[in-house]
């Protein structure tokens, strides 16, 4: 049996928070609502598309919408990121040599999001397209997201690593939610988008603060 590293994407091998805060801020402007700084994005981003809208939208707002009225603004925000994922987006400092290690260390890497699957296979051939990536995972709608582990735990028979010899790699409670729902130790990311309090509360068992720590991951665990 093998071993594999499962990395979240948004906030943990990308980092996609402006051209992310700029679709939904498209859409926001569009429907007359108020838009927000880019920062504040990584509070609201995480769960999906859908709760991603909901959350940038005024407190409140999606329960008075009808259905129609609300996806048709998910729809707006999808389309405005859709032409405009690869604007500000680029992998974290160091990502790309961290991964090419693990891979030599015939490591097998995948990826595993919340953001639609389609648009997150994308975005992983367009900034590792020199890397053999075993799986990559985003959000479908015949399965549920994370923190679900459905979709970890079949990506592990898949590519035939039992949870001992994987490690989830992520950069919020989410990610690390996911990884014990799997029985998978939980590795946090303090670049990414929330940071070393939530993830050590949330249970990292271990916490990197530099992408270069990748490359030694198994070494020390």
């Amino acid at each position: 049996m093998g071993k594999a590293c499962i990395f979240d994407l948004d906030g943990t091998i990308l980092n996609t928070l402006d051209d992310l805060g700029n679709a939904c801020n498209c859409a926001l402007a569009h429907f007359g609502y108020p838009t927000h700084d880019l920062k504040a994005y990584e509070q609201m981003v995480g769960n999906g598309f859908l709760v991603l809208v909901i959350r940038s939208l005024p407190e409140g707002e999606h329960e008075r919408l009808s259905p129609k009225d609300f996806d048709a603004i998910v729809a707006y925000a999808k389309a405005s990121y859709a032409h405009n994922m690869c604007v500000y987006t680029k992998p974290y400092e160091g990502l790309p040599e961290a991964l090419h290690s693990l891979h030599s260390q015939n490591i097998a890497l995948c990826v595993l999001s919340n953001k639609p699957e389609p648009m997150t296979q994308t975005l992983v051939a367009t900034y590792f397209s020199d890397l053999p990536f075993a799986r990559v995972y985003g959000g479908r709608d015949d399965y549920p997201l994370k923190p679900d582990p459905s979709r970890l735990l079949i990506m592990l028979d898949e590519i035939g690593v039992q949870a001992k010899d994987c490690l989830f790699i992520g950069d919020s409670n989410v990610d690390m939610m996911t990884a014990h729902a799997a029985h998978v130790p939980a590795i946090g990311v303090a670049w990414g988008f929330r940071g070393a309090t939530e993830l050590l509360k949330y249970g990292a068992s271990k916490l990197l603060t530099h992408p270069k720590e990748l490359a030694d991951l198994f070494l020390e665990l």
